[in-house]
């Protein structure tokens, strides 16, 4: 895993974070991560016991190769800012970082954890690519996901996909109806019999629909 950015909240954690996963069959295994992820507890400072709902919107993309989409550095906006956080003072006073803007779409992505401005910009635009790619292949899933009932395969990010539920231990899946005793396990990363569920539910329904499933 390596980190492309991160963006503090004002409130402590974090508002949001880009990162890659480099393995065999990474997105294979991860694309099913797409969605809002519904978390259920009670927290500290809840003196009365109620439970409060918070969530968090995951998006998981294939990371696209210049034969995927192409991108004419004429449709991109570069702006350079110096870096915030921890690293020196060369952090600040250095315009390292790195903000791409892609203007036909208005899509922006931005790096900021390398020293080297030439590195924050090639790992910057490998985030542009991946989400101007991420559009065009949306238009294609739309029609896929009018057929499908689980949506297991689209990646709809509006979508509520799973609900932690911190006072019960339990975990649902509500794409398939899976519900999962074992939250502390999941919440480490435990997450291998969702997928495998996921996986098979996906592949009866391109069986339905008299398409090879996805078993590689």
């Amino acid at each position: 895993m390596e980190v492309v950015d991160v963006t503090e909240g004002t409130a402590g954690g974090y508002k949001e974070v880009v990162f890659n996963v480099n393995g065999e069959d990474a997105y294979g295994q991860l694309k099913y991560e797409s969605g809002v992820h519904r978390v259920q507890r009670v927290p500290d400072t809840e003196t009365a016991g109620r439970v409060h709902t918070s969530a968090a919107s995951v998006v998981v993309l294939p990371e696209a190769d210049e034969f995927d989409v192409q991108i004419s550095m004429n449709d991109v906006r570069k702006d350079l800012f110096c870096s915030s956080g921890p690293g020196g003072q060369s952090v600040n006073t250095t315009y390292s970082a790195v903000r791409l803007t892609h203007i036909p779409t208005g899509i922006v992505a931005q790096c900021q954890d390398q020293k080297s401005q030439l590195k924050n910009f090639d790992k910057a635009f490998a985030v542009l690519r991946s989400r101007v790619y991420e559009l065009e292949h949306a238009k294609m899933l739309e029609e896929t996901s009018k057929k499908r009932k689980t949506m297991v395969a689209t990646g709809d990010r509006s979508a509520k996909i799973r609900t932690y539920n911190y006072p019960q231990g339990r975990v649902t899946e509500h794409r398939i109806g899976l519900t999962i005793y074992n939250l502390p396990n999941v919440m480490n990363g435990d997450i291998q019999e969702i997928i495998d569920q996921l996986q098979l539910a996906e592949n009866a329904e391109k069986m339905k629909e008299g398409s090879m499933p996805n078993f590689f």
